[in-house]
């Protein structure tokens, strides 16, 4: 069974980006997903001098570990000002502490949902640059335009918005299996 995290990039409760990365995950067949709150990794602000003072927090160990032991991310960011919000960053900044390969290699399903128009491309285009430096394995992504339009209880209502889902969904599908076809030849 593929174990999956799934997380909106966001500490917000109504999180939209929670919403569709739980949607997401929910469509992969037979996979063990958890779903991460970013609410619960609330750290203090990086500075090399809070590091001194405090060493790296016990939360931070634990979502890295929770990355290392999956087999695969489904991360939907959320757009604070053309970017990462700032809990993420800041998640980021400490996870780096630990090891600069955050996302340890691990095949990632990025995407961003956004009330406005553009689906929260410019934060969806910032992590396509950057992740890859930190052993980002993006090997599929999906943005949701205007979410409270295109999303109900149900998913995704626009039919060619869901099918592009499906169609990303699948490819990041199939990168799990090809991990598992190359560790099972390692072992």
């Amino acid at each position: 069974m593929k174990k999956i995290i799934a997380f909106g990039a966001s500490s917000s409760r109504k999180s939209i980006n929670k919403t569709l990365a739980i949607h997401a995950a929910s469509k992969v067949p037979g996979a063990s997903i958890t779903v991460i709150d970013l609410a619960n990794y609330m750290l203090p602000l990086y500075s090399v001098d809070v590091e001194a003072e405090i060493g790296i927090p016990d939360a931070t160990h634990q979502f890295s570990e929770l990355v290392e032991l999956a087999d695969g991310l489904m991360i939907s960011l959320a757009e604070h000002n053309g970017t990462y919000t700032a809990v993420f960053k800041n998640l980021i900044d400490w996870l780096s502490r630990i090891d600069m390969n955050v996302w340890k290699g691990k095949p990632i399903l990025l995407m961003a949902t956004s009330p406005g128009g553009r689906g929260g491309e410019s934060v969806l285009n910032a992590a396509k640059s950057y992740f890859p430096f930190m052993e980002g394995n993006i090997v599929a992504d999906f943005s949701l335009p205007s979410f409270y339009d295109n999303f109900s209880n149900s998913g995704i209502v626009n039919s060619a918005l869901a099918l592009q889902l499906d169609e990303e969904l699948a490819v990041f599908v199939h990168s799990l299996e090809k991990v598992e076809t190359v560790s099972s030849i390692k072992t």
